[in-house]
């Protein structure tokens, strides 16, 4: 069955679609390469901001910082996540159902209520203790805390695809619970595993307000540049963000990349 040419009108509501989303990054790109401070009028071509990027150090400290955050939470949550996602998915109907729920709490709550809610347990657990606590601590928690829900939403639909039958062969064929796990329902939700993953890691490194609340004297990369935009706004932020984003966009397509050579490969053996 052949398929439909996208009519005249349809094409340009996706060019405007896809403009509206990527004329700003465009823009961006182009004026971490402006030779002045102009956010209106591109000058010339330069590297300069990209030079003093790597030569300011509260940048580069708070890009680290969030790195290592993301970094760590993530891998955090992953495991968690996939503990959580595979425990709900062997219980009954009406309790998963019930759990699913609750898990999509944190996701549509807005991100103010969750700052501030994990603040004041810290604090709270600050007066208990009498111990200094806000600062890399509660940040990496914060981050995990936040991180969990997501994995555990990209794992669900890779065990409901999944044949169970396959996990029942492997124990009727000698593997242990553990063994099975390992051999037969991990390589099955790998997929949302690392899609899980890379969710958290962008969540974590793009988040401001859970972070604002609970990091105490450390600051992340959106914090530094909330303080740095209070003022003016660098090219040095237009450069960083630009060299993120090809980061991001690199990774994304690596793992497309993959998936797809995966599927042809499945195709192949059927």
């Amino acid at each position: 069955m052949k398929k439909r040419p996208l009519s005249v009108f349809k094409k340009i509501y996706l060019a405007l679609i896809f403009s509206f989303m990527y004329v700003p990054i465009a823009v961006m790109i182009v004026f971490s390469f402006n030779e002045s401070k102009s956010r209106t009028v591109f000058t010339g071509f330069t590297l300069n901001w990209y030079k003093n990027l790597f030569q300011n150090d509260m940048i580069l400290q708070s890009l680290a910082l969030s790195l290592v955050i993301a970094v760590l939470s993530s891998v955090a949550a992953t495991i968690l996540g996939t503990a959580a996602a595979v425990g709900i998915f062997s219980m009954k109907r009406r309790p998963r159902s019930a759990i699913l729920n609750l898990s999509y709490i944190p996701v549509i709550n807005p991100e103010i209520i969750t700052g501030v809610s994990l603040m004041l347990l810290f604090v709270v657990f600050k007066n208990a203790t009498t111990m200094k606590v806000f600062g890399f601590p509660t940040l990496l928690i914060a981050h995990i805390t936040f991180n969990v829900p997501y994995i555990i939403f990209s794992i669900m639909p890779k065990l409901r695809q999944m044949d169970v039958r396959m996990y029942e062969a492997a124990l009727d064929l000698g593997c242990n619970p553990k063994q099975a796990f390992f051999k037969v329902i991990l390589p099955e939700i790998m997929p949302g595993i690392v899609s899980g993953f890379l969710i958290a890691i962008t969540y974590s490194i793009d988040d401001f307000i859970i972070s604002y609340f609970t990091s105490g004297t450390e600051q992340t990369l959106p914090i530094a540049i909330y303080s740095m935009t209070r003022k003016k706004v660098s090219p040095e932020i237009n450069a960083l963000s630009t060299i993120m984003f090809i980061v991001i966009l690199t990774v994304l397509m690596i793992v497309n990349a993959k998936d797809s050579y995966d599927e042809k490969k499945n195709r192949v053996r059927k």
